[in-house]
This record gives C-alpha cells, structure tokens and sequence, in this order.
C-alpha cells in the first residue's frame, strides 16, 4: 500500500472489520464499513475539496469521522492493494484533471485540540486548520501562532512542510509529531528528528503520515495584544496576496537569496495567462483561477514559468505545491 502525503491525519489499529465487496463492479458506488457510519464512495470529483478548485475524480474516496472508521479504510485499502492518498484541506495542492487512483482518504472531519496551561503545550489532531487553530490561540492569549493565520492549510501538512511566513515557521514552535507508519507502528518524533530545513522535513515523500502534533506556545498574555497581532499578520496576508481567487497559495520556493515573486516579476510575467490560469498581478508567485481553469493550465503555466526564469536568471524554480496524479506533456 502506497502512501502519498497532502497535508494530514490518519489512526491506530482499531480492530474494525471491512464489509469486503469485490472494486471491479463497475455498479458499485458506495462500500459500507462496517462497524463505523461512513462508507467508501467511487468516483468523487476532488475539485470541490481543494483550493485551487480543479480536479478530476478520486477512484475511491472516504472522509471518516473517527479512528475506528479511518482504521477501517486504511484496511480496506490494504487489503485490496490500492494506494491512499491522505488529503487535509486541499491547499497546496494540485490535483490531475485525470483524477487520483486508489483511496484518497479525507481528514477534514478529524479534529481534536488541547491546551494544556500548566506546560503551555498545545496537542491538535493533524486535520485541524490551521487558521482557526491560531485564532482560538490568540483567544485565549497564547503567543506561538500569530504568523500562521493566513495559512490556508491542515496541522498535519503544516508539519510536514514546515509551514511558514512572516520570518516564523512550524519548526520554532514544534515540540513532536505523532507519526504512522504502514505496518501500523506509532512513533513520536521530535523537531530534531524531523530534520526540519526550509519548507521541507523528512516525512516528505515519506509512507509516514502525521497523526497528531504537539506545540510550545507562550501562554499568559493578554487575549486582545494576541488577537491584534494575529489580525495584523492576517490583514498583511490580504493586502498582499491575491485571495480573492482560488488558489494554492505560494507556488514555488524561494531560491534563497532571492524571492521567487521577484524573479517572476522581473521576467516580465505578472498576468500572463494559459487558458483560464494566470499568474497573478497581486503576487507573481502566486498562480489563479480566473475561472474555470483546468489543471492542465495550471500544470503547463507552472512549467512555462520556470522555463522563462530559467532563460533569463539561469535559476532552476523548485515547486512548492503537490501535484497528485498524471499530467501530460507541457506546451
């Protein structure tokens, strides 16, 4: 069984048994658990459970509600010899026109947090947005998560990213990471052992999915500074980025010492389009939906985009989003 990592959360052993029925039905569209309240379902268009709005259909998608039934799925798809797909919220993520096969396994519905005032540790299941994670931090007057606001992602991809902005990332605050493996093994891994570098960590590209993290937060202050704070941080993010289109937010990682939005400014291509993809003239290293766009167009937009910064600054753009399924040739 084949693990791909998008941002999130899977479970322990549980014991659940699988209502086994044979995939290659083409009738069949649903495949009850048993023993939890979700079933399997074939053919779900994954455009409407990502940021950027495109997507062709999962072979097989589930969205459980709990461990047992989260177990569950991953059996089945064990057991059947299918590969899984775990999807957070969908951003940073750029999903085939073709679909994705197998099992995508959605965690939106797995969310627990605990904040604990006597150690100021702060333990959040992986499909946990972060975005409300750091407001109901700045409620409580918690400092550690005021950079994070504008984040349009799950704990669990944070983690294994190593999610930053404003000069601040999850590799600061990171205390451990609760992590699965395949054969059902649970290791809790600390910050150093993540080998956490920009944007990246170990468990990229990785069988090893993130369940749960644990945080060092600053407890104790006052709710309004934090809540000023973390709007601020918010409002920056707005005025700056081009949130009023679907996208998947950064598309390439900064190539230190520059910036990746710089060099493609500087090639001249804020606002060049393919299709109904552009790069958009609020922040050049952003690409978005004007509408309709396939992933195709995203796909050869981004492509076009690095050939073109190759040619004048003989940089190599190195994509920050993940792309899921098959693509065909660039133009």
């Amino acid at each position: 069984m084949a693990i791909s990592q998008a941002a999130v959360d899977v479970c322990t052993n549980s014991g659940v048994n699988v209502n086994k029925r044979q995939t290659t039905n083409s009738e069949i569209k649903e495949i009850p658990l048993l023993g939890t309240d979700c079933a399997i379902k074939s053919q779900v268009p994954l455009s409407a459970y990502t940021s950027y709005r495109v997507g062709g259909p999962a072979e097989w998608y589930v969205a459980p509600r709990n461990i047992e039934a989260m177990h569950a799925s991953l059996m089945y798809a064990k057991e059947e010899g299918l590969p899984v797909t775990v999807l957070g919220a969908g951003s940073n993520l750029l999903v085939s026109d073709r679909g994705i096969p197998g099992l995508v396994i959605a965690t939106r519905h797995l969310r627990q947090t605990h904040f604990d005032p006597e150690t100021g540790l702060l333990t959040v299941a992986a499909g946990e947005p972060i975005p409300g994670l750091a407001m109901a931090a700045a409620e409580r007057g918690w400092q550690g998560l005021e950079w994070a606001v504008g984040i349009p992602g799950t704990v669990g991809g944070a983690v294994v990213m190593n999610a930053g902005a404003h000069n601040s990332c999850i590799a600061d605050i990171l205390v451990s990471a609760q992590v699965l493996s395949p054969d059902g093994t649970i290791e809790t891994l600390t910050s150093e052992q993540l080998g956490y570098s920009y944007r990246t960590s170990i468990l990229q590209g990785s069988d090893r999915i993130v369940t749960q993290a644990t945080f060092r937060m600053q407890p104790g202050a006052d709710p309004a500074f934090v809540i000023a704070t973390t709007k601020q941080h918010k409002q920056h993010r707005l005025t700056t980025q081009p949130y009023d289109k679907p996208s998947c937010g950064s598309v390439f990682r900064n190539p230190k010492p520059y910036a990746a939005g710089w060099l493609i400014e500087q090639t001249g291509l804020k606002g060049f389009q393919i299709g109904n993809a552009q790069v958009a003239q609020r922040h050049a290293n952003f690409i978005v939906n004007c509408g309709g766009a396939s992933a195709w167009d995203i796909f050869n937009l981004i492509r076009h985009v690095q050939y073109q910064v190759q040619d004048r600054w003989s940089i190599v753009l190195e994509p920050e989003v993940k792309m899921l399924g098959e693509f065909p040739a660039a133009c």
